[in-house]
């Protein structure tokens, strides 16, 4: 066999080797009661060293109807985030959370700057005119990252076989307050894992 061929041939048995090894982590995220909780962050973090976690690209937070859209923002370090204003008037977005501290003074329009959330952590949004607008950005230092759905599940793909300390958040919690934690292995098959977070599910409309 030439010797290109032969290292095409390895390279392509070592891809199929970790395609092999990873799998599919399905996370049952439930509240203080049990019940499913929706809209939950759920992130995976190896225990032995960093997964490599790109800057996402063509992330926004819109201002539409005096509220931001969406309400909650999951993004990967180094992510540049734009905030167009879609309203008739005028907004000032802020952040005071030591993640991420900034301000886009009274504007219309979308700022010709991204904000660039260069920090993990959990970073809530306000506008300093319309009191009642929030929202929460989690900016997250790995590529295992999920929300759950109305049925309280987050789905993580692609999983290498490995130690990993899971964790959950959700916007009923403070800020500050600790994220919910479990330890988790990956052995090479799919998995399902269950975390409580000490918050409560919204009531169904």
């Amino acid at each position: 066999m030439p010797r290109t061929a032969f290292a095409a041939a390895l390279l392509a048995g070592a891809l199929a080797l970790v395609d092999a090894r990873a799998a599919v982590v399905t996370v049952s995220v439930v509240d203080r009661s049990g019940r499913p909780l929706p809209g939950a962050v759920v992130v995976l973090e190896p225990v032995a060293m960093r997964a490599p976690a790109k800057p996402m690209t063509g992330v926004e937070i819109s201002q539409a109807k005096r509220m931001f859209m969406p309400d909650v923002t999951v993004v990967t370090v180094g992510t540049p985030v734009t905030f167009p204003n879609l309203d008739t008037v005028r907004h000032h977005v802020y952040s005071f959370s030591p993640a991420k501290t900034f301000e886009l003074k009274l504007y219309a329009g979308t700022p010709s700057t991204p904000v660039v959330f260069d920090k993990p952590g959990v970073v809530v949004l306000g506008c300093n005119i319309h009191d009642q607008m929030s929202a929460w950005v989690v900016v997250v230092d790995t590529p295992y990252h999920a929300r759950s759905t109305d049925a309280g599940k987050a789905r993580l793909d692609n999983v290498p076989a490995g130690s990993y300390r899971l964790r959950a958040w959700h916007r009923g919690l403070d800020a500050d307050a600790p994220w919910a934690t479990a330890n988790v292995a990956v052995a090479g098959a799919d998995l399902d894992a269950t975390i409580r977070v000490d918050a409560v599910a919204s009531p169904s409309p």
